[in-house]
């Protein structure tokens, strides 16, 4: 075992996922093993000293290690008698555990997972198939015992809510004013917290010290579940137990009879009680008591609570069961109060992405300004492209506006009311464009402390924009190229295969036969993207435009500015239509907003029209900042215009940026740079 040990300074990886061990018995999954938080190395095994002890003759004393190693849970055979399986798989060496996997060891089966609320299934004994959910038969068979544990106490309702009740406690005694403001508090701190797993958490945290419990949990059927007398059917949310304690399902007998009648119990006398299959794993934990309470709402049952105490001399009473009964009630109207807050801010974020959607698509309309032949051929394209769902491949140099081009054909197909995500492919690094685009699991490498859904996803019956995407390196082009063909595609580190609805639209500025001559693009890609293509001219090619477009621009400058209308003069629309436009529309909506920004008049004159230093002649045309100055550095004139900028804006960084046509990030560098 000295071989996976850690070293004594080896330095514990920051964030380990949350992750568990569920060990199967019978027919059913009963026992859930927290893994350590740090993901210091446990071992399993029937020797006492193991962190997971296992009463398996078939397991050796010491058999498997378990250890968390970036950016995954591995598993190593420590040279077991009869060895250790991942899936049905010999494991040899360390060998990562993906979410879902069964582990055997012996006769013994345990799930891999991060999510307590997934499905447990189960695979019947000695058999390599695919997990299966347990039968009806098998689970009553795993019910049937002889003895049955002393039921001290049956509960249909708190006294909470009868006055006369309230009234045979003279004055209210310290116990029940403790009691009330027990209540009180974990009522308010469930709806206090976010979502459902939070709500049950916090009920644990609260109610097992409050009645002297050591383990509890909360299992709800899942909202697709239409049978909800079958204990098979419950899903743990949350459980709460000492550091490296298991938590163990309450028996099946209980929780049928609590799922049948509505009524809360309180059992004690366990050890006593019931065939080794129904009760020996609470035996195991030495629970001297339990109390099984329905989470109901309306009459109907959507779930349990499961509480133990394994204490002799403080056993579950009558008050711990009044109380846990009261908090069960309060948690399901909770949980309803939350599912109808979610379903109403679900209905609110519709409502406005499609307000959204309506101001988008008008303002699109309204940005492809132009009267040239060549705008109406590219909106002539755009309709006709837009009523079918074929991949759309523009074309067109930097700055001419494809991403506009891509809104407008989104906007005008059948797909208008889904999303529209967009993706620059030139932005990201490899991992992080793989994972941007097709997600990723908890754990899947470092920094990935949770879930998340990909761009192929987050666009599913809209349509995904992929801007360069003549920047994608090979492999995400062989990957991208499935997903393109109609095949499934896994999340990063996942391996459940997703199958999603969405519109391709992809946009370079990049020569890509060119690309696939060199070996830099794949000519099968190229195929699939070039179904219909779009190609979007340069500024230079309609310059007849550029007055009509610039008094748009400029239009749109005011008012986002808060600033009066502007008129540009003769001698600047004439200045404007004799410059190239290397940088197309971009630049014309640079020089047009700085214009707008750093004039005090209603008249826009050729002189007040600063163009691109950087680009060509238009830099010698470029004036000093005052002419009294003389001759000033490049760095001088930066600094005066960057200033003179965040006092039209009256210090606004963010607004600064977008007028110069610089990012945020550079506009910090640059301030700091000028000491401003």
């Amino acid at each position: 075992m000295t071989d996976v040990a850690r070293k004594p300074d080896e330095t514990l990886p920051p964030l380990v996922p949350e992750s568990y061990l569920v060990l199967r018995e019978g027919a059913s999954w009963r026992e859930i093993y927290r893994l350590p938080s740090n993901g210091e190395l446990i071992t399993l095994g029937r020797d006492p000293g193991n962190r997971i002890v296992l009463s398996d003759d078939r397991c050796s004393r010491t058999h498997c290690a378990i250890f968390y190693e970036q950016p995954a849970w591995l598993i190593r055979d420590l040279g077991s008698r009869n060895g250790t399986t991942v899936n049905g798989v010999l494991v040899n060496g360390s060998t990562p555990l993906a979410e879902g996997v069964v582990i055997r060891l012996g006769a013994t089966e345990l799930l891999f997972t991060g999510e307590l609320s997934r499905p447990m299934d189960v695979v019947p004994n000695g058999s390599n198939s695919p997990t299966r959910e347990a039968t009806s038969a098998e689970l009553a068979a795993d019910t049937d015992s002889t003895t049955n544990p002393v039921i001290l106490d049956r509960k249909s309702r708190p006294r909470f809510i009868s006055e006369s009740a309230l009234a045979d406690e003279a004055g209210g005694s310290v116990s029940l004013r403790e009691t009330f403001a027990t209540l009180y508090r974990l009522i308010v701190g469930m709806m206090s917290a976010g979502d459902t797993k939070q709500v049950c958490e916090t009920l644990l945290g609260g109610l097992l010290p409050a009645i002297g419990a050591d383990i509890g949990a909360v299992l709800l059927f899942p909202e697709d579940i239409q049978e909800r007398t079958h204990p098979g059917n419950l899903r743990i949310v949350a459980y709460r137990a000492p550091e490296q304690s298991p938590y163990r399902r309450v028996s099946t007998k209980l929780s049928t009879a609590v799922l049948r009648e509505g009524q809360a119990i309180l059992a004690r006398d366990l050890s006593n009680s019931g065939s080794p299959t129904e009760y020996g794993s609470l035996r195991e934990i030495e629970a001297t008591s339990v109390i099984c309470a329905p989470v109901r709402r309306e009459g109907h049952v959507h779930g349990v609570l499961h509480i133990y105490s394994r204490q002799a001399n403080r056993q579950l009473d009558a008050d711990a069961l009044e109380l846990t009964l009261a908090v069960g009630d309060h948690l399901a109207t909770i949980l309803d109060t939350l599912k109808q807050k979610e379903s109403l801010t679900a209905s609110l974020r519709r409502a406005e992405d499609q307000n959204k959607s309506l101001s988008q698509l008008l303002e699109i309309e309204s940005d492809l300004v132009g009267d040239s032949r060549r705008m109406r051929e590219l909106r002539d394209s755009i309709a006709r492209v837009a009523v079918s769902d074929a991949t759309v491949l523009i074309r067109g140099e930097s700055g001419v506006g494809k991403e506009l081009v891509s809104r407008a054909v989104h906007f005008n197909s059948k797909r208008r009311e889904g999303p529209f995500v967009c993706v620059n492919c030139a932005a990201l690094t490899e991992t992080l464009l793989e994972s941007e685009l097709f997600g990723h699991e908890k754990g899947a490498f470092t920094g990935a402390t949770e879930r998340k859904a990909g761009k192929f996803e987050q666009a599913d019956c809209g349509t995904l924009f992929l801007d360069e995407v003549g920047e994608m390196s090979p492999s995400i082009q062989t990957k991208f190229l499935r997903v393109l063909e109609g095949h499934c595609f896994e999340r990063v580190g996942g391996h459940t295969s997703i199958h999603v609805d969405v519109r391709i639209v992809a946009a370079t500025n990049r020569n890509l036969e060119a690309a696939v001559e060199k070996g830099d693009f794949r000519r099968d890609l190229l195929y699939r993207l070039q179904v219909i293509e779009i190609h979007v001219p340069q500024l230079a090619e309609h310059a007849e435009d550029v007055p009509l477009l610039a008094r748009h621009l400029l239009d749109r400058a005011c008012r986002r500015l808060g600033r009066p209308a502007m008129e540009l003069t003769e001698d600047a629309i004439d200045k404007l239509r004799a410059y190239p436009w290397p940088g197309n529309v971009r630049e014309l909506r640079n020089v047009v907003e700085r214009a707008a920004v750093l004039h005090q008049g209603d008249l826009i004159t050729a002189a007040e029209l600063l163009f691109t230093p950087q680009i060509g002649p238009a830099a010698a045309k470029v004036e000093p900042a005052s002419a009294e100055d003389g001759p000033v550095s490049l760095d001088e004139l930066e600094r005066r215009h960057i200033l003179r900028t965040l006092e039209t804006t009256n210090g606004n960084k963010r607004e600064t940026a977008r007028v110069l046509g610089i990012n945020r990030s550079t506009l910090d560098r640059k301030l700091q740079k000028y000491d401003l």
